[in-house]
This record gives C-alpha cells, structure tokens and sequence, in this order.
C-alpha cells in the first residue's frame, strides 16, 4: 500500500529530508541502513533522493531500523525556513468565520504558544542558542518589524506575514521598528535521542 496524499511529491519530499537526517544524525552509512531495514541501497538512495514512493510497509522498515516510530517519517522536521506574506495569504469562509492557513505540520509532541513583545534597543541582541533537535519556530507578526530566523538565514517580516523556521540552530529576533507584537508557537516532535555510532568506511559504505 503506498502512500496517498493531496501532495505525494511534498510528502516524498518531506520523507526523503528526514530519512536522511535520521541516518546521517546516527552517523549510518546507506549501506548500514539497507543491512538493517533490508531494503536495497537503489530503493533507499531513491527515497533520499525524493523520487521514492514508498509503501507503508516501505516507512515501517525504515522506522525499525533508524529506531523511530515510522509516522515521525511523515513529521515536520529541521525543515527550511517558510514565510508567507500577507498579501499571499488565503482566506476561506467557514461557516460564521473566515480563516487563513498559515502552515501545517503533522506529528505530535511538544507544543508552547506565547506572544512575543519586543522593542528596538540599539544593541544587535544576543543569538537565541539552539533547542532541541527537530524544535520548529512558528512566527506570525501582528503589529511592526521584525527580522527572525536562523542567523544564516533570517528573513524581515511586517505585520500579516507569517515565517517558520527550524528552532534548534541559533537564530534572533531583531525588532526594526519601535515595537513589535508577534505570536508564536514552538512544536517539538516527541522522539527519543540516540546517540551516533562510528561511521566506517564513509558516507557511501
């Protein structure tokens, strides 16, 4: 049984980011991880490559064998920056309300929301240090202007816009105008930490 989803290329996509940073996070080689799961070095670089369209049973295998639950392969994770601008928003009517997406991730775990407040100071602020693997930030500015992300990456946003970024490489809120008000959420996916083993041989072996 394969896969099926309104977006199988973003699904095949987001399981060939995250199979390879688990293998690679486990300092695995591709060989190793065929050795384990038993699936072919030819079907496993497909998948990291995103041309992969693996089968449930596919996803199970490769849970078992980089010790994660295999809907973690499905899960949001380290994903890069993401920002949408007000004026690329869309607004549906749901009944007695209208709402607009700003993004989804599946997964569960660890979730905080909070409203941040900041006001410019004339000293560059401090790096925020990193956070847990997998921490994914959630920004979306209600009043002023800010410049968040990660500090090899950061990106100026105004009020309407709404920017995700992963949350555990350093990154800085920097506020551009007098004030900002902007709310965000923090999502942590629930996933035991192993530590990397020795890699013989190199990255292909």
């Amino acid at each position: 049984m394969h896969i099926k989803s309104d977006d199988l290329a973003h699904e095949n996509e987001l399981v060939a980011r995250n199979v390879r940073r688990f293998r690679l996070e486990r300092a695995m080689s591709l060989g190793e991880l065929a050795r384990r799961s038993g699936l072919s070095k030819q079907t496993l670089s497909k998948i990291e490559q995103g041309s992969g369209n693996p089968t449930v049973e596919t996803l199970s295998l490769l849970g078992a064998a980089l010790d994660v639950p295999a809907r973690r392969l499905l899960t949001e994770w380290g994903t890069p920056v993401y920002v949408q601008r007000h004026d690329e928003g869309q607004w549906s009517d749901a009944g007695n309300w209208s709402e607009r997406l700003l993004d989804e991730v599946y997964g569960s775990g660890y979730v905080r929301t909070l409203v941040l407040r900041l006001e410019r100071s004339g000293k560059q602020p401090e790096p925020v240090v990193p956070h847990a693997a997998g921490t994914l930030h959630h920004v979306y500015v209600i009043t002023g202007k800010l410049r968040t992300g990660p500090l090899t990456e950061p990106v100026d946003l105004a009020a309407g816009d709404f920017a995700r970024f992963p949350g555990d490489i350093p990154h800085r809120h920097v506020c551009l105008s007098e004030r900002v008000v902007a709310h965000m959420v923090t999502t942590l996916p629930q996933l035991r930490q192993i530590s990397p083993t020795v890699l013989q041989g190199g990255p292909g072996a």
